[in-house]
């Protein structure tokens, strides 16, 4: 039976398990990465530290204005039902769209591709053999999921708590790298950074902090959603930003910004430099990195497939989506539809670079739920609203300005690939009016 908000699976995940799902989805693979393209393109250790703090008070800006909508709409699929409460289901279902043509299908192949990468440390493997336990990986984590929220929860748990903890361990060890310098800091400004090229900085390093959103998407099975949702939304996000740039400082200290940005494998390059992780720096960076991207790609299979299952219930899919396991109380046919979508993307493609191209993909959707806020405040005054937008309304106008103008620089820098992706979201409008039509219903 569906409870007081409208969701028929039961609230079984607490505030600690919510908080592991959003650091757990938001730390995957890009930290160990995205640090070198900063370096490369920001040319001082102050603009390089801004751009990571510029992101996770963007990110954070996100995080407190969504926690207003999650409180108030406790709902599976997250944006996807404040897009529909605030602008109705034309957008939400272009967000649907989106998610379901490019968005979660590449997030799973390029996560499950890189950790598949990194298991060829230990393993060798070929081109093709990674990509064949890429996509087991994504079968397995498929299989966990459909047994239940719990369960996956549990081992997201484990495992996004011991990957936070390591890396906060490798930022402090990396104090005692044999070339680390304060000399590394100076001259803190150069000049040479502009608005723009800033901007433009701030696409990667927003890839590092997408998933600060995602915790909403499992709305629908929070205990105490009121109360929970919004807690875990901030908490989530401020450790993620908190420990990003812990990691960037202790990066800077240990290698100059010229050689920073020539290693591709930065957080290799740091741990073979410790002491204290001499000869076994490597293997260790693997294993880090295969822990956080098996948790992230149990977290992002989570929150996918509750899109698609509220895309259901809406009647906006086929209701079939909306399916729930009468035995384990999960999203069954959701589950397997990302896990099939996954395995056949990742089987065909590498989406390592695919999920950076299409980045921009989401945030006109971040957009437009912050601006759900405003409009909901004005056309529904009465709703319960248990947490209200801490800094109202400068917050959600700041998030709104930093992403208008981080899509509209990547329209002037990158208009192909940008065009593209914008491109394929407004291909799902004669999708949405076929689908109408198909039903039999009036397109409002």
């Amino acid at each position: 039976m569906a409870d007081a908000w409208g969701e028929r699976m039961p609230r079984s995940v607490g505030l600690l398990n919510a908080v592991a799902v959003s650091i757990g989805i938001t730390i995957g693979s890009g930290i160990f990465r995205v640090p070198a393209t900063v370096a490369g393109l920001l040319h001082d250790p102050g603009s390089v530290i801004l751009c990571w703090v510029l992101g996770g008070v963007m990110a954070l800006c996100g995080a407190l204005s969504y926690a207003e909508l999650a409180a108030s709409f406790p709902r599976s699929g997250g944006m996807f039902a404040y897009i529909l409460e605030g602008f109705g289901p034309v957008p939400a279902f272009l967000f649907g769209w989106a998610e379901l043509t490019v968005v979660r299908a590449a997030a799973l192949g390029a996560i499950a591709t890189i950790f598949a990468e990194y298991l060829g440390y230990f393993i060798p493997l070929t081109a093709f053999e990674v990509r064949e336990v890429a996509a087991l990986t994504i079968v397995v984590v498929g299989a966990l999921n459909y047994v239940g929220v719990r369960r996956a929860a549990a081992v997201l748990s484990v495992t996004t708590y011991a990957k936070y903890a390591a890396v906060v361990a490798l930022a402090l060890l990396a104090c005692t790298a044999r070339s680390a310098s304060a000399a590394h800091f100076t001259p803190v400004w150069s000049g040479a950074a502009s608005l723009s090229l800033i901007a433009t900085a701030l696409i990667p390093v927003m890839w590092t902090y997408d998933g600060w959103a995602d915790l909403a998407f499992i709305g629908g099975e929070i205990r105490d959603p009121q109360k929970t949702l919004p807690r875990a939304l901030i908490a989530g996000c401020a450790s993620v930003a908190l420990v990003y740039l812990l990691v960037n400082l202790a990066f800077i200290y240990v290698l100059p910004l010229p050689e920073m940005a020539g290693s591709k494998l930065i957080a290799t390059t740091v741990a073979t430099r410790i002491p204290l992780l001499a000869g076994i720096g490597a293997g260790l960076i693997a294993g880090l990195v295969m822990l956080a991207t098996f948790s992230g790609l149990n977290a992002s299979m989570m929150v996918g497939a509750r899109i698609f299952y509220a895309m259901g219930d809406r009647g906006l899919l086929f209701r079939a989506v909306a399916r729930v396991s009468p035995r384990f109380d999960s999203p069954s046919v959701a589950i397997w539809i990302c896990t099939g979508l996954g395995v056949v993307y990742v089987l065909q493609n590498d989406f390592a670079e695919l999920a950076d191209k299409f980045i921009l993909g989401i945030w006109p959707f971040y957009a437009l739920t912050v601006a759900a806020v405003f409009v909901l405040r004005r056309r529904r005054p009465e709703l319960p609203r248990p947490y209200r937008v801490w800094g109202y309304p400068v917050v959600p106008v700041l998030f709104l300005l930093a992403s208008a103008g981080m899509v509209a620089n990547a329209l002037v820098t990158d208009p192909a690939n940008t065009g593209v992706t914008l491109l394929i979201i407004a291909a799902g409008l004669p999708v949405y009016w076929l689908r109408g039509r198909m039903a039999g219903l009036r397109l409002r």
